[in-house]
């Protein structure tokens, strides 16, 4: 270091350090850092998934956990809670950055989450929630081709922060407007369009942005996460649409929202029998060692009750609930107890804080 600048006020742009390099050359370094968005920021190593990244909503961290640095995705159709399972997560979520995309969605959701998160407080630190929320706004009256760069400008800013040590979580909102921008590039480039119009690539760029997430060693020697939760707006609730099908393809926890749960004010709208996790198994030793030694199994008998009482339910349609066993009727009074008292966010328990989230599941 050859030279460092007096402490006062200065730009962004002002050179603060002059430094020498090895070969003897000198640049001069500012506080603006520039990096290309869609390449990814170098790392040193990518560790596998150990550690949950608590959510604070009960029914994702004990049935279908996240990984810190994993990926999920929310797809839903419309008023099925997609924007406000985002806002709880990044509430509630022990991250330390949050960074919410608003990609292609109305202005009113981004005037919200600036407004809500101004006035709640982080119950870690004790500083409202908008000192660690960074927010990229992208409505829908903006320029498609700035819709579809704000992915990519979020998960670079959140890969800048990571170098920093920090575990950032990405709220992406949603991918569907994203794919759609691309669509309509891709339709003004005069390309061979795909599936419902969408171009062929859909699915790499998909996976490109999704493989961006992980927990990481950084260059420096700090460790740091990047994971991405992302919203996905199928037409019409059908999951069958290319968005979602490649979605699936590339990300390890699905949170499916059903529309007959959300129309039955229950939410969160998880649907219990769509939804899946594959972190259950990485994510088994902490579980053991920090919450309890048979939280798995507990986990794993929750979700087989839930789905006895649905095929249940289908026979107590047809002849009624009168002609079960005993045993039968045990198991859907239980399952009803676990779907109202425990899966549903009651007003009581809508805003636990995540550093509450361990006593309470024990």
């Amino acid at each position: 270091m050859l030279d460092v600048v007096e402490d006062g006020e200065y730009t962004i742009n002002d050179p603060l350090v002059t430094i020498q390099h090895f070969d003897g050359t000198e640049e001069k370094l500012t506080m603006t850092q520039k990096w290309p968005i869609r390449v990814a920021r170098p790392t040193a190593k990518r560790f596998p998934a150990t550690q949950p990244l608590v959510t604070g909503q009960r029914i994702l961290d004990t049935l279908f956990p996240l990984a810190k640095g994993g990926t999920a995705a929310i797809p839903g159709g419309f008023g099925t809670g997609k924007t406000m399972t985002q806002h709880q997560i990044a509430k509630w979520s022990d991250a330390n950055i949050i960074i919410y995309i608003g990609c292609g969605e109305r202005g009113n959701e981004m005037t919200q989450v600036l407004e809500e998160f101004s006035e709640l407080i982080d119950p870690k630190t004790g500083n409202p929630l908008m000192d660690r929320t960074t927010l990229i706004a992208n409505t829908s009256n903006m320029p498609v081709a700035a819709r579809e760069a704000s992915l990519y400008s979020g998960l670079t800013l959140a890969e800048y922060y990571r170098d920093m040590g920090y575990h950032v979580a990405i709220m992406a909102d949603s991918t569907s407007r994203w794919a759609e921008a691309l669509r309509e590039l891709s339709g003004r480039l005069e390309e061979m369009p795909a599936e419902e119009g969408f171009p062929a690539y859909l699915a790499s760029k998909l996976s490109a942005f999704y493989e961006r997430a992980g927990m990481m060693q950084n260059l420096n020697g700090t460790e740091g996460s990047v994971t991405i939760i992302g919203a996905v707006s199928p037409q019409g609730g059908d999951f069958s649409e290319p968005v979602t099908q490649n979605t699936k393809r590339f990300v390890r926890c699905f949170w499916g929202l059903d529309k007959s749960l959300a129309y039955a004010r229950h939410f969160p709208a998880i649907s219990w029998l769509t939804s899946y996790s594959e972190y259950l198994n990485d994510l088994g030793p902490w579980y053991t060692e920090h919450v309890d030694k048979k939280f798995v199994d507990y986990r794993n008998q929750i979700v087989y009750l839930l789905s006895q009482e649905s095929s249940l339910m289908e026979i107590v349609k047809l002849i009624g609930g009168d002609v079960l066993p005993d045993d039968q009727k045990l198991i859907l009074e239980i399952a009803k107890v676990i779907r109202v008292a425990f899966c549903s966010r009651t007003p009581s328990t809508r805003t636990i804080p995540a550093s509450r989230w361990r006593s309470s599941l024990r």
